[in-house]
């Protein structure tokens, strides 16, 4: 990984990564630090590296089921110690369409959401999440930058074990 800071002030997980397997792995931890009723929003252009971050959440849960993206679905749910409700929302118009999808049950359930395009629907989500937002780096085709936007104290505390992790090297 080529560089991973945390900026305290505004509370900030800032990371690059050089391969599909680092940003997965940033995802793998992760997802060993979420609990149930946990709401992670996944933002980034196509191609940027969202299914591949989702593939390593899935990994840090315990899950072992080939994760895809959730495109035409738009849910997939995959069964580990904890439920993971993956969505793609990319596809709807607005907030108004997750009604569709019985997103009450899922946000506010027994399991981790994933959101993939949250932005779209930016307006039904709940105060306190996680905001991801995943681009291209300027290194190369595969690298990437990662930053984590914790929105509540429950984030902030996920952040930081995130990061303790993350920089020792573990």
């Amino acid at each position: 990984m080529q560089k991973a800071s945390y900026t305290g002030v505004k509370r900030l997980f800032y990371a690059n990564t050089k391969s599909p397997e680092e940003t997965a792995r940033i995802g793998m931890i992760l997802g060993s630090f979420l609990t149930a009723g946990d709401i992670v929003c996944l933002q980034g252009e196509l191609g940027a590296g969202k299914t591949c971050f989702a593939q390593g959440v899935a990994r840090g849960m315990g899950i072992e089921d080939p994760v895809t993206s959730p495109t035409f679905n738009l849910v997939n749910e995959y069964h580990g110690e904890l439920t993971l409700y993956h969505l793609d929302v990319y596809r709807l118009n607005g907030p108004g369409d997750l009604d569709d999808l019985g997103y009450e049950d899922i946000f506010y359930g027994d399991g981790v959401t994933l959101i993939e395009w949250a932005e779209r629907v930016r307006e039904a989500l709940p105060a306190e999440r996680l905001e991801i937002l995943i681009n291209r780096g300027t290194q190369g085709d595969e690298c990437r930058e990662i930053r984590m936007l914790p929105r509540g104290d429950r984030y902030r505390l996920l952040v930081e074990g995130l990061m303790s992790v993350v920089c020792s090297g573990s």
